[in-house]
């Protein structure tokens, strides 16, 4: 059985802008703690950056998850809907896909360096009818240089376009185990190591090992984040040593699991 390729299902997402001439608008909202965002979309591409708080966008091609200092791209017309995690605040950035985009059409995670943060900040309070030519107006032309240059993070869990690859991917995020292997899953889906691997990639654009930790990843943040200690959550993921989940954690991430406990 070879795995086959298809379009993900997209959800009814009504287009949620508000109207404005200017390439950038910044906007900021606070959030109650577990507040979700239903699907939506936006006419621009927007940067959702965290400043407190975690959140998790989810889209048709997978989920991206959004801790402090780190943010958020969606592209133009992507449907989303995000899931806060504790008490959130952010501050979005819609920019006109004319002035810039990101690197393809899906969605990323990039780093915020505190110049970066700093003019996110300052953009939530420029008026919405901003002067282009004026001091506003090159605040939003260097945020926008900003994003250009920012690195991207590996925070992303994309989903396969097949339908029993994507639902056994959509069944582990619910219940993480770093140890399930490329055998155990090839062979509940009745295929063959290599076309599971060669598909694997194919569909997720990355090896199923490295989609593994992602995954468990993903799901370490919120709990982190909500006060959890690293123990627990290392051991309810399936790591017998706490240690070599904080190596994990760090590796990816760029810091230990307690800079978010």
């Amino acid at each position: 059985m070879a795995i086959a390729s298809g379009t993900p299902e997209v959800p009814d997402a009504p287009f949620l802008d508000e109207p404005t001439e200017r390439p950038v608008q910044a906007v900021r909202h606070d959030y109650p703690p577990s507040f979700e965002l239903d699907w939506h979309r936006h006419s621009r591409g927007q940067l959702l950056y965290v400043a407190q708080g975690v959140a998790a966008v989810h889209t048709p091609y997978g989920a991206w998850m959004a801790p402090p200092e780190r943010a958020v791209w969606t592209p133009a017309g992507m449907p989303h809907a995000v899931r806060m995690v504790g008490t959130v605040s952010t501050r979005a950035l819609r920019i006109d896909p004319a002035r810039w985009r990101s690197p393809g059409d899906r969605s990323q995670v990039i780093a915020v360096s505190p110049l970066l943060r700093t003019l996110l900040d300052a953009a939530t309070e420029v008026t919405p009818a901003y002067d282009v030519q004026g001091r506003d107006g090159l605040l939003m032309d260097l945020l926008v240089a900003e994003i250009d240059r920012a690195p991207l993070v590996s925070l992303a869990v994309p989903f396969p376009t097949s339908t029993a690859l994507a639902a056994k991917c959509r069944a582990f995020l619910e219940r993480p185990n770093p140890h399930d292997t490329i055998d155990d899953w090839s062979t509940e889906l009745g295929i063959g190591r290599k076309a599971f691997t060669r598909g694997f990639r194919r569909e997720t654009g990355m090896s199923f090992a490295e989609w593994r930790r992602q995954a468990c990843l993903l799901t370490a943040l919120p709990r982190l984040s909500s006060g959890e200690s690293v123990t627990s959550v290392a051991l309810d993921l399936g790591y017998e040593i706490p240690a070599a989940f904080a190596t994990m954690f760090k590796r990816l991430v760029g810091v230990a699991p307690s800079h978010y406990a």
